[in-house]
Order: C-alpha cells, then structure tokens, then sequence
C-alpha cells in the first residue's frame, strides 16, 4: 500500500566468495559487504510503500579461462552456495496482513499492574527470499 512504511528493512545478497574490491551506490540506506558471510546487506531504515530504490554493487572477480571453469566445476564440485536466495527482514508497524482486530480485551491483574487501553499491530517478515535465476 502506498501509505505504509515498512521499517527496519535489510536486504541479504548473496555473492561468490572469491569477489574483491567492493563499492557501493544506493538512492537510500547503507550498504556493506560481509566477507565472513559472502554477502552484501543493504539497510534501509524506512521503506515508504509505492517507491522504489536502487542499489548498484561493483565487484572485482578473478579471472579465469572457460576451460579452467569447466574442469572446476566438474572434478572438483564447485561450491554454489553463493547461490543462495536473496533474504529480506522488515517490519511493518500499525499493519495486520490477515486484517484481524482485537474489539475488546479485558485484562484481570491483582497486583495493581495498570494497563493501557490500546493495542500495538506490527507486521514482521517470516521466511521472505526471492530466487534469481
């Protein structure tokens, strides 16, 4: 929706591990990239709905000749586990996806706790990864 505001967004990608030289440019949020995890995470503190962003990534690879690629993959079962999904974190506050509504809540507390009569909605990401092909 374009009036929501998702906040606290962090974008995983992932990248090979033999990737250097790391720079970054982004309209909005910071980018770094983590070595020990072969990823880049751009965070964006408050994504407003119906915008779109963009973040360019440049990285130095090694270079290596079509042959010396063929027979990696082949006898030595090269690693793709940079290939992983792109994973997204976020929260969006005041939002229900399901629409659901507490209309009454009644709270019994003995020892003199004062409640406060609202209720807080928040909208967090479960499992969220896109599949680049």
């Amino acid at each position: 929706k374009s009036r929501s505001v998702a906040n606290n967004v962090e974008i995983s990608i992932p990248v090979p591990p033999d990737v250097d030289s790391p720079s970054f440019k982004s309209s909005v949020g910071n980018v770094t990239y983590l070595p020990d995890k072969d990823c880049v995470v751009w965070t964006i503190k408050q994504f407003h709905g119906g915008r779109e962003y963009l973040m360019r990534a440049h990285f130095g690879l090694p270079s290596i000749t079509r042959d010396e690629a063929d027979a990696g993959n082949k006898g030595m079962g090269m690693d793709m586990s940079w290939k992983k999904p792109i994973g997204v974190k976020f929260e969006i506050p005041y939002f229900t996806v399901s629409g659901i509504q507490v209309r009454y809540l009644k709270i019994i507390e003995r020892s003199g706790y004062q409640a406060l009569p609202w209720v807080r909605y928040i909208t967090a990401n479960g499992d969220y990864q896109l599949r680049m092909a």
